[in-house]
């Protein structure tokens, strides 16, 4: 009997979705095109393409988005995407992240382990509604939510028994494989069932989120997200092709150094053709702008210690921005002008990033004793490799969403929000949500104690 392993069950349904969702929405066939045709004209021409990724990986990856309303559906999407060896990391608040309204809170779920990220590195980031947080819902419209939201059913049982199963059996035979890939592709489609009108006009009085997740009776997928070497040149050819960009892109600006976490961008959202429901019961054709076409492309992971001066520069962009210069602009000068390195060897010796080690084709073991990894690259002993980003920025996902609403919504700032956290949400989950920081720092120390082993230096790890 064939077992097709986990890692493979994951390539499928990312494969799977990416079909689906380019018969969905035409134009991300059209980003996936200039995507590809970017990243093979970036490796051709620059020898260090490839330092955060091969051709192969940057072009299979996909991080795709979806809405939930409740922990029970929260928890069911869990287990379907850990049947897919898919696992929460990250814990992203994004209801304060935005101007507008953006009542959810979320996490991300992807591989965790090295190996399995190079195999498939997909990604779903997974948007809870916050019913319960008063400053976007009244506690007769959370209660007539709750209602609605506990009456649909997301994911079947034949679904869920199956990713139960992958669980725990790392896989799936091949007929049962099949199956898995096709239920959880078609749980994610977009509806034909008739909106009701005057119920997701009510929501999206709230937040076009809010009717997005609440006042509808299925999930969809809301973007899929490609990668691209160079989003600057993306963002510049899609205008060229007519499709409306939104106003900047999300996260650093380009810059005289290295790539660093996170940049984002989409084209705005379609108007989509959906069927409504009239109060006297009419069905009627409409139109939703929801779902958007997203492109990131990745960098360097930072430390807390990077991520303090990342955030500090990105205040001061902010500030500098305002006097009148466009973001980017700004952006530019404020990073060219700063103290953060401009090189891979900089970040590393000031232990601003993530980096994996490995042992150098001339070394002299005996000649450092302070097993500093600084110290060790550079003499030679080491030689220190990037660790992408493989996370997200709650500035930057509520920038995408705020950028592709049709309106700002309501917040009454008066109110308590509910209290959400990294520890309630595992618990919804029932399972750990892990944090990247923690993860990053396990790759590098554990490259770092293997090096260390064959080098014949025994001592303990010096964490950074």
């Amino acid at each position: 009997m064939t077992v097709i392993p986990t890692w493979q069950l994951r390539a499928r349904f990312a494969a799977a979705l990416s079909s689906m969702y380019g018969r969905e929405v035409p134009a991300y066939a059209t980003l996936v095109d200039v995507c590809e045709d970017i990243n093979t004209a970036v490796v051709a021409g620059r020898d260090d393409a490839e330092r955060l990724g091969d051709i192969g990986r940057v072009t299979a990856e996909r991080h795709g988005a979806i809405r939930v309303g409740t922990p029970r559906e929260l928890r069911e999407v869990g287990t379907i995407f850990a049947g897919f060896g898919m696992h929460p990391v990250g814990f992203y608040d994004l209801r304060d992240a935005a101007r507008s309204a953006v009542p959810v809170v979320s996490t991300a779920f992807r591989p965790i382990d090295a190996d399995e990220l190079a195999r498939n590195p997909f990604r779903v980031f997974t948007s809870m509604l916050a019913v319960d947080d008063r400053r976007f819902f009244s506690e007769d419209l959370q209660s007539r939510l709750e209602t609605f939201l506990g009456r649909r059913t997301l994911f079947g049982e034949e679904l869920l028994t199956l990713a139960e199963r992958a669980i725990a059996e790392r896989g799936l035979p091949s007929a049962e494989a099949d199956t898995f890939v096709h239920l959880a592709t078609s749980a994610f489609e977009l509806s034909s069932e008739p909106t009701d009108r005057a119920w997701y006009a009510e929501l999206e009085q709230v937040s076009a989120v809010a009717a997005d997740i609440g006042g509808v009776t299925r999930t969809h997928i809301n973007h899929l997200t490609p990668r691209v070497l160079d989003i600057d040149e993306l963002y510049t050819r899609m205008q060229r092709r007519g499709l409306k960009m939104i106003d900047q892109i999300q996260g650093p600006p380009r810059w005289t150094g290295p790539d660093v976490l996170l940049r984002q961008t989409s084209f705005r959202a379609l108007a989509e053709p959906r069927k409504f429901r009239e109060s006297n019961g009419e069905v009627v054709d409409g139109t939703l702008r929801v779902r958007f076409g997203e492109v990131e492309s990745r960098g360097i992971a930072l430390t807390p210690r990077g991520r303090e001066r990342y955030d500090a520069l990105m205040a001061e962009t902010d500030a500098a921005a305002r006097n009148g210069s466009s973001w980017q602009d700004a952006g530019r000068s404020v990073w060219d002008a700063s103290d953060f390195p401009t090189t891979e060897t900089g970040l590393e010796e000031e232990a601003l990033a993530y980096f994996t080690y490995r042992v150098g084709d001339v070394h002299s073991p005996s000649g450092v004793a302070d097993r500093d990894p600084a110290a060790l690259v550079r003499s030679g002993t080491l030689v220190a490799t990037p660790i992408v980003y493989e996370d997200f920025l709650p500035r930057s996902a509520a920038g995408i969403f705020q950028s592709n609403l049709s309106g700002n919504g309501t917040k009454d700032s008066t109110n308590t929000g509910a209290d959400y956290t990294i520890d309630w949400f595992a618990g919804a989950l029932g399972r750990e949500v892990h944090t990247p920081e923690a993860l990053y720092r396990a790759q590098q120390d554990a490259s770092l104690r293997e090096s260390l082993t064959q080098l014949g230096i025994e001592q303990g790890v010096n964490s950074r």
